[in-house]
């Protein structure tokens, strides 16, 4: 699968010296992350209470498409494999959700959390996560015209027992989303595809964006302040001021008009 094979190699390249990952120790075939113990019609009869809450509940493979988790906790739940598209999980509870290759297109998570959440190789095209706190893993997904205005990827700087928690978006396949006004600082962004993104007033002060490809981006007033740009391409750029780019990182290594 796309997503194991680019997380080994990044793990792999990383060397004996890495940060330790939350994906140390887990056995992504063990039940707890390949099996279900709820069925579509028990988890839509929980959704009728007045809080549903799904904490660790095992849902993976499951056919939720469509179904409203309005404010639901669904902390630590395993969903991997599961089909959410066009689900509506707005507000809802979701840290350390475990959602790898879930497919959530066209899903609606406005100001969701998502700390620590897992969503390798998910698909979320065309689903809106605005205003969302997104310090989760994204690395291979397919964000395609994706909406996370206003979101917050940023690092938190006081929690780092398990290293430092970011949005991760690495090699992830995010053309024409848009990213107006979302907290970008120090996410890791290294080989993603952010072809014709829009990003305006985006804050992306210290982001990786290492071998980034953000040809005909929308960048009008977003602050690129000692953000590494080794390899980006940074062609076609809409909406850039002069002098810009001025404080970005190893901009002399970048690909430029």
């Amino acid at each position: 699968m796309r997503f194991i094979l680019i997380l080994c190699l990044s793990m792999a390249l990383a060397g004996p010296g890495r940060a330790q990952s939350p994906l140390d120790g887990v056995d992504l075939q063990s039940p707890a992350m390949t099996e279900a113990k709820l069925t579509r019609d028990e988890v839509i009869e929980r959704l009728s209470a007045d809080h549903p809450d799904f904490t660790q509940e095992w849902m993976n493979g499951l056919d939720l498409s469509g179904l409203d988790f309005t404010g639901a906790t669904l902390r630590a739940a395993r969903l991997n494999h599961a089909n959410l598209s066009g689900a509506i999980l707005d507000k809802a509870e979701l840290s350390q959700a475990w959602l790898m290759e879930a497919d959530l297109t066209g899903a609606s998570l406005r100001e969701a959390t998502l700390f620590q959440t897992q969503l390798t190789g998910a698909t979320l095209r065309g689903a809106n996560l605005t205003g969302a706190r997104l310090a989760c893993d994204f690395t291979g997904a397919d964000l395609r015209e994706a909406k996370f205005d206003l979101a917050d990827f940023s690092a938190d700087m006081k929690n780092q027992s398990m290293g430092l928690m970011r949005g991760v978006l690495n090699h992830a396949e995010a053309d024409g989303a848009s990213f107006r006004g979302a907290q970008l600082m120090r996410a890791d962004m290294e080989f993603a595809s952010l072809k014709g993104a829009d990003l305006t007033g985006a804050d992306l002060a210290m982001a990786t964006l290492g071998g980034a490809d953000l040809t005909g981006a929308r960048v009008a007033g977003a602050d690129f302040q000692n953000a590494d740009v080794t390899s980006a391409r940074l062609i076609g750029l809409d909406g850039l001021a002069d002098g810009q780019l001025d404080t970005a990182r190893n901009l002399d290594r970048a690909f430029r008009d």
